[in-house]
């Protein structure tokens, strides 16, 4: 994340974005968020969005609206778009997470994408409506590995360990 920040005039000009891929809770969103916190802090327009966001904005706006809205996310230096792969399968829903990454791709604008699914099923798409998404993502974002231990696993048991002490020295109810 440090490097993508301390090197984002290069990454802006060369149109280098980044996939950030691994399991669930590993930090993916962390660090797509703190690359967009770093970014912002130097007065770099920044989006982060999901694509569950997007889907319910545009399903509630006609086709115009859904070009604008869409280019609009463009006038961002960067966007980020966290958790690729959990929307529906639709076919509304393909075409629109289509529409997203190839309105950037063609903006020449770097994207950084986290996502659950597996470098291998980013690379063999089990279709071609999926195959024209990944292929754009795949040739504008570098892909990386996030592999560290669940988090939110972790944040879990120390949330229970606390609520235990708490409980243990409180009186019944």
């Amino acid at each position: 994340a440090r490097e993508y920040v301390a090197q984002w005039d290069e990454m802006k000009k060369s149109c280098i974005g980044l996939l950030l891929w691994g399991d669930v809770g590993t930090g993916k969103t962390f660090i797509a968020a703190c690359i967009a916190n770093a970014l912002i802090e130097q007065g770099v327009p920044v989006l982060m969005t999901n694509f569950s966001k997007i889907l319910n904005q545009l399903s509630a706006m006609f086709n115009e609206d859904r070009n604008k809205y869409i280019e609009s996310m463009n006038g961002y230096s960067l966007l980020i778009i966290d958790d690729l792969g959990i929307e529906r399968n639709s076919e509304f829903a393909l075409e629109q997470v289509f529409n997203v990454i190839d309105s950037r791709y063609r903006s020449k604008k770097p994207l950084i994408i986290t996502t659950n699914l597996t470098l291998d099923e980013l690379k063999h798409p089990k279709d071609l409506a999926h195959a024209r998404i990944y292929d754009r993502v795949l040739e504008r974002c570098v892909p990386l590995k996030v592999n560290r231990q669940n988090i939110r696993q972790l944040n879990a048991a120390n949330t229970l360990q606390s609520a235990k002490k708490l409980f243990s020295t409180e009186e019944e109810v």
